[in-house]
């Protein structure tokens, strides 16, 4: 579906009120009379016209069941409009000022007859519907006080009032309940929903009232989550919003839109694999990017699969100006770069925005200072030292509008950090098959979660603050289904609002990598496709790439290691149009020399004798485990096994499975897997994720050089 152009088109409809239809009868008797005058027309035939115009009145008004005076009125009016243009035709006196003085005031009282008749029908019609509201709601309310005595054998309980909601898909029961028994068991929904033979896909959601003891029953009467339901992307649903007004994500049970809260908020989605969270992601993006006061970037190490339909317009197809995606950390190295710059941001928008904070501790979001929306996709994918950088945007982005959108399988401690978890007050989880899962994603509230209410293909239920600040109950919804082609449209249409960030959040040393990012990462996503000249004004620049760790494999950009003095400078690369050659090795073989000599020294090899610059050496499989002599004598500590896994784990990219390994090292795969892992457990490392690493579409147990690497800082510091 393409969205719509905004261009102005003529409107041919008649929106008439009933004065203007009563005006314009008027005006085409007074039209008749004065050209019928002239042409000789006979009297007669205007008798004719408002007699036929009187019988078809009475029909309509009968036909909508109007009252009998008002059909009497309205006919009165007709004949009195024909007994004029009669009179006038016959007497040549339509131009006169006595014909016209009686014509100008049938005129006004038609008006005013029109609107109060109107008027009058319309408040009858809303008592009507008001009198079979009340006692359709009276029906509901007797029926419900019995079926809670029936099923739950409650007693003093009151059913005070029930309310449908528009669409006729639901209704709602307010409940007073009894002191002795202020709530319902946790197996009500599912007691309810089978006594009233609800269809699945919604049915029945208990929640608590504005005061203690009174609970709220929504009852979905109509399966809105069973249909398809597509992004809206006419002109009028795509015009300018904010921020403050939240992002939609797509309908609850209740036909009502279910919006999330991200300005003082971080997200958490969740979903198992095929449950629609890429495209709940996708929608979430749609309104963020919708606004003009929000700068969103994107973290996806396993591709940019969440960035690269919202680039094609700008990147491809040269349609936008812009991209819609400020930043994309398609690799691990690049997140380094992105969350560098964030967290350097964040403290100069703290000190920079000083005289912004004068009535309130938090910046107030503009055009000219956006939000900025970090969305990470994927994040069991990310290594624990970029989990903690997330931890540190996650823990100090709040006042300065930095906020992050966590999206993973699961919202397990494997795959969601702690202060993840706890600073994210928005919760999404779409369509899973165990209830546990849930209930550990909503603390609160979830155990009354049934996953069989929301069962289709991108259904799932969500949490959010409200305009109070108090969180919801976890809702079921059915996400908006959004396609490329419609991202595509879209993006053309959003990409003239994008804001830019302000020169205060690139003022540090991470932010001059900020402006060659695209130098950088469009030949990794594009190879050697041509890209369209709306790129030129990003790519044309030097290529700045930061210096990396040789140990770790870490970026340096002034901020991820500050304690090292010997960083090299940074690497300029001409723009070239070319994809940059890969970095340096990120080992260094005088390094791993030094590592490797140290750990094969032979075992009992004693020094020539020299009191205390003796060296004593014992190694048990490449581990040194006892020493002595002078520290410049003295072999390094760190085990040669684990130092020849960190080399192969490097070259083969930074993560590599357990069997591929073991054979790198010609031994068998238990007993090497037994030694790696005994040496990591001495030094208390734990391998992230349960040992489970993610290459392509497989996932195995294997190794991150992150991990070794960090195993090797801890027997570096026991020197």
């Amino acid at each position: 579906m393409a969205a719509k152009s905004d261009a102005p088109s003529l409107d041919w409809s008649w929106n008439h009120s009933a004065a203007t239809s009563a005006a314009l009868v008027a005006g085409g008797a007074y039209t008749v009379a004065t050209v019928g005058s002239v042409a000789g027309l006979p009297a007669s035939h205007a008798l004719l016209v408002a007699g036929a115009g009187a019988v078809a009145q009475a029909g309509a008004d009968l036909y909508q069941h109007r009252p009998a005076g008002h059909t009497v009125a309205r006919c009165a009016a007709w004949l009195a409009a024909g007994g004029w243009t009669a009179s006038a035709l016959a007497d040549h006196t339509a131009l006169t000022w006595s014909s016209a003085g009686w014509w100008a005031a049938g005129t006004a009282a038609g008006m005013t007859l029109a609107r109060g008749l109107v008027q009058a029908e319309e408040t009858a019609r809303t008592e009507r519907h008001q009198r079979r509201l009340q006692k359709w709601a009276n029906k509901q309310a007797g029926e419900w006080h019995d079926r809670l005595e029936r099923l739950f054998r409650l007693e003093g309980h009151e059913v005070e009032g029930v309310r449908p909601w528009k669409g006729d898909v639901g209704y709602t029961v307010r409940v007073r309940m009894p002191s002795d028994t202020p709530e319902l068991p946790a197996d009500a929904v599912r007691k309810l929903a089978v006594d009233l033979r609800l269809p699945k896909g919604g049915g029945i959601q208990i929640l608590d009232g504005e005061v203690y003891g009174q609970t709220l029953i929504r009852v979905t009467a109509v399966d809105v989550l069973a249909k398809d339901l597509d992004l809206p992307d006419t002109s009028d649903e795509t015009t300018v919003t904010s921020i403050y007004d939240g992002i939609p994500l797509g309908l609850k049970p209740d036909a009502e839109e279910a919006r999330i809260a991200v300005v003082d908020e971080c997200a958490l989605v969740v979903g198992q694999t095929g449950s629609g969270k890429t495209n709940t992601i996708n929608v979430a993006n749609a309104g963020a990017l919708r606004t003009n006061n929000t700068v969103v970037m994107h973290i996806d190490v396993t591709g940019a699969g969440i960035s690269l339909p919202w680039l094609h317009a700008w990147a491809v197809d040269g349609t936008a100006a812009v991209p819609l995606i400020d930043w994309t950390a398609d690799t691990v190295e690049e997140a380094h770069i992105l969350c560098d710059t964030v967290i350097a941001g964040i403290g100069a928008r703290k000190t920079g925005h000083q005289d912004r904070l004068t009535e309130d501790d938090k910046l107030t979001v503009t055009h000219e200072l956006p939000e900025v929306l970090v969305v990470v996709d994927e994040i069991a994918e990310l290594p624990p030292v970029l989990l903690r950088k997330l931890d540190t945007i996650v823990n100090t982005g709040r006042a300065v509008r930095v906020r992050v959108v966590i999206c993973g399988l699961r919202a397990t401690q494997d795959v969601i950090t702690a202060a993840m978890k706890k600073q994210s007050r928005v919760r999404v989880g779409m369509r899973v098959s165990d209830p546990e899962e849930l209930s550990h994603l909503f603390p609160t509230g979830g155990a009354r979660i049934n996953p069989k209410s929301a069962p289709y293909r991108g259904c799932g239920f969500y949490s959010s603050p409200d305009e109070e600040d108090v969180v919801s109950e976890p809702t079921a919804f059915k996400a908006y289904r959004i396609k490329p082609k419609q991202i595509r449209a879209l993006s053309t249409v959003y990409a003239d609002r994008r804001p830019k960030l302000e020169a205060v959040f690139l003022d540090s040393e991470p932010g001059e990598y900020y402006e060659s990012r695209w130098g950088r990462i469009l030949p990794r996503l594009y190879k050697a496709k041509q890209l369209a000249p709306t790129t030129i004004p990003y790519t044309d620049m030097d290529t700045l790439y930061p210096p990396i760790n040789q140990l770790t494999g870490i970026p340096m950009t002034g901020a991820a290691d500050p304690e090292d003095d010997n960083a090299p400078a940074p690497r300029i690369v001409a723009a070239t149009g070319q994809a940059p050659a890969r970095p340096e090795p990120r080992v260094g073989s005088d390094l791993l020399s030094t590592m490797l000599n140290a750990a094969r020294t032979t075992t009992g090899q004693a020094a020539p004798s020299g009191g205390n610059d003796a060296t004593v050496i014992q190694a048990d499989f490449g581990r040194v485990i006892q020493q002595a002599g002078t520290p410049e004598n003295r072999p390094s500590p760190i085990p040669q096994l684990l130092a020849e896994a960190h080399q192969h784990v490097v070259a083969a990219g930074g993560r590599m499975w357990s069997s591929d390994l073991a054979a790198a090292h010609g031994l068998d795969p238990r007993v090497f897997g037994t030694e790696l892992n005994r040496l990591l457990r001495e030094v208390g490392v734990e391998r992230p994720g349960a040992g489970t690493v993610r290459i392509g579409d497989e996932s195995k147990s294997g190794y991150l050089a992150e991990t070794l690497a960090e195993a090797i800082e801890c027997y570096r510091d026991t020197k």
